[in-house]
């Protein structure tokens, strides 16, 4: 499977704005291609290259056509974007259905204009019309909110790559040996005020607080900060 054989068309978009956004929600993901049919402002503009923020490359590199038919001549399953179910012979799609697709071939998901979506005729380019779930009584979605939904979750069915989270550098994660002495003070100080009872419960009691602060993954900072606050509640006493 190839992300380069994904692209996202535009028919007729009206604001630059969205244009921007959709670029840009393309690059999140890691897609290439953005195809436009008749964008109604000039492209490319400047308010399109500054929404786009980084993806100022997305647009540079898209492809602008004048008709629907040229747009799709080489694409082998288009499937048209509808939050309205169409009485057409044509099969009607939810997202988990995207699984099913077969991806090494050329896809192009197809996104009518802002105020009126995609018409029958325009639909009848499609193999599939796909619908995303919405709120029944507010159906209607932002032109770049449907396309990064639709994005994330075929990113999500062809495995793009994840990028793990990581620390900064100058965190120092707790050792075992600070939380201890962390959490002795605190019990030292709970145990003048006679928190633990009745005395039976004290061990159970015991492990729920070392549960607690050993899977918080504290920072020696962290630590250091909780520590002076157990020692100063002991102190007002």
């Amino acid at each position: 499977m190839s992300k380069n054989n994904i692209s996202f068309i535009l028919h007729k978009p009206q604001l630059s704005e969205n244009i921007g956004a959709c670029a840009r929600a393309i690059k999140n993901f890691n897609f290439k291609k953005l195809v436009l049919i008749n964008p109604k402002p000039i492209f490319p503009n400047d308010k399109i290259l500054a929404t786009s923020v980084g993806a100022k490359d997305i647009i540079k590199k898209s492809k602008k056509y004048g008709n629907l038919e040229e747009a799709v001549s080489q694409i082998d399953i288009v499937i048209a974007t509808s939050a309205r179910f169409r009485n057409k012979n044509i099969k009607h799609i939810n997202l988990n259905d995207l699984k099913k697709i077969d991806f090494k071939k050329k896809i192009g998901f197809l996104f009518g204009s802002e105020a009126s979506g995609l018409s029958n005729d325009e639909i009848s380019y499609a193999s599939y019309t796909l619908h995303i779930p919405t709120n029944p009584d507010f159906k209607s979605l932002n032109l770049s909110h449907s396309l990064i939904i639709i994005a994330q979750y075929v990113a999500s069915i062809i495995k793009l790559k994840d990028v793990p989270f990581k620390k900064s550098k100058k965190i120092k994660s707790a050792s075992k040996k600070e939380i201890q002495l962390m959490l002795s003070l605190c019990i030292k100080n709970l145990d003048e005020i006679n928190f633990f009872k009745p005395e039976e419960k004290r061990p159970k009691m015991l492990e729920n607080l070392r549960n607690i602060f050993y899977k918080m993954d504290l920072s020696d900072k962290e630590i250091r900060i909780l520590s002076g606050v157990f020692a100063s509640l002991g102190k007002k006493r």
